[in-house]
Parts: C-alpha cells; sequence; structure tokens
C-alpha cells in the first residue's frame, strides 16, 4: 500500500510541474495597414491607433511617410482573460472594435484621419495578420488649407 502512495505521489507532483512548464499563451497578431497622403506636410508621420470595446485606446505605432507612401504594422495580443491556473482556461480572442489612422505633425497636430471597423474593413491574411481592404489615403496640407477641397 505505501508504495502505490509513494507512486501517486510522484505522478501528481510531475504532472504539477509539468503543467507549470507548459501552459499555452495567446498569439501576439499583427494589423497591417498601408496608403498613401496628398500634399503630406514636412516631416509628417501615420500614427495608427488600435480601439477595443467601450472606446477604450490600445496599441499604436507611428511611422514616417516615404514618398508620399506608407506601411505600417501593429502588433496586439489576443489574451481576452487572465489565465485561472498556470495560463490554463485563458481566452484568445481579443480583437480590436476599430483602427484610427492619421496624417500627424511632429507637434501631433491631426491633418486628416480615417476610422475602420475591425470586422467590416479588416481581412485575416495568415493565422495572425489582419489586413485592412481598402488603401488608405489622407490628405496633408493642401487640403485643409483649402477648407477639404
Amino acid at each position: 500500500m505505501f508504495l502505490s502512495v509513494k507512486k501517486v505521489g510522484s505522478l501528481a507532483a510531475f504532472v504539477v510541474s509539468a503543467l507549470a512548464f507548459s501552459h499555452a499563451v495567446c498569439p501576439i497578431d499583427e494589423v497591417h495597414i498601408q496608403g498613401r497622403v496628398d500634399h503630406p506636410p514636412i516631416n509628417a508621420r501615420v500614427r495608427v491607433v488600435l480601439i477595443y470595446g467601450q472606446h477604450v485606446v490600445g496599441e499604436s505605432s507611428d511611422i514616417a511617410i516615404d514618398r508620399n507612401e506608407f506601411r505600417l504594422a501593429v502588433d496586439f495580443l489576443t489574451q481576452s482573460r487572465k489565465p485561472i491556473v498556470n495560463g490554463s482556461f485563458e481566452k484568445c480572442k481579443r480583437r480590436p472594435t476599430s483602427v484610427i489612422v492619421s496624417l500627424i505633425d511632429s507637434d501631433t497636430h491631426e491633418y486628416d484621419r480615417a476610422v475602420f471597423d475591425f470586422v467590416r474593413d479588416f481581412t485575416r491574411a495568415d493565422r495572425t495578420v489582419w489586413v485592412l481592404r481598402p488603401e488608405v489615403l489622407l490628405r496633408g496640407r493642401a487640403f485643409t488649407e483649402n477648407g477639404g477641397q
């Protein structure tokens, strides 16, 4: 009887230690945005901000404009609930509800903005990459100085 209790104890210790080191981790997904800028201001940048439910501001990134074009990827964690025990039972379904793409200058003055619905405007390119379907067009200084014409 003592041997079987010892074996059960060893087995339990092995299972607990295996669970501690082999927990699942939610993937990190990427949002890919590309587009162009008409009449970009000097030192202009494009900023992308991910928005989650209840208007919670999430991850963001910005990039300088190259020849009136831009390409930008923003990583986001898909974990929507904290793990209960060592990574077990976590949910990996967190997604932005919308994505804001803005044309800004070095003083963060905003020249133009486009807002995209995540469900409607993005497609999944592979397991972890989401791509904006329409190309973004942002308008710079000439557009805003002429009253939007």
